[in-house]
């Protein structure tokens, strides 16, 4: 169950970082209505990071979290945000993955 829940919170990060991208691009009542949702998903995603960690040792659950957080984002940047897509960067995320990954599975 703390897995699931370690994994909610990297979503909620990458919604935080989402809200934050949009705010940025909104303007008047838009621009605050994301910026206030940026604020839920930030606690939302700090609660969820702090229960599981209650049975996960944060030196992996913090990279696990950040590591959702991180890829998550990256695919949102290109999908949402039309970022661009580069070798270096996919063998970047793919390598982040590889590591999350690994850390679970050393867990």
């Amino acid at each position: 169950m703390h897995w699931i829940i370690l994994i909610l919170a990297g979503i909620f990060e990458c919604s935080f970082t989402f809200c934050l991208g949009k705010a940025n691009i909104a303007a008047g009542k838009a621009q605050m209505l994301w910026y206030a949702a940026f604020v839920l998903f930030y606690i939302l995603s700090m609660v969820f990071l702090a229960k599981a960690i209650k049975a996960i040792p944060i030196g992996t659950a913090y990279p696990i979290w950040t590591g959702i957080g991180a890829v998550d984002t990256v695919l949102i940047g290109i999908l949402v945000f039309k970022e661009p897509v580069t070798l270096w960067r996919m063998i970047f995320i793919f390598t982040l993955i590889a590591s999350v990954v690994g850390l679970k599975m050393v867990h």
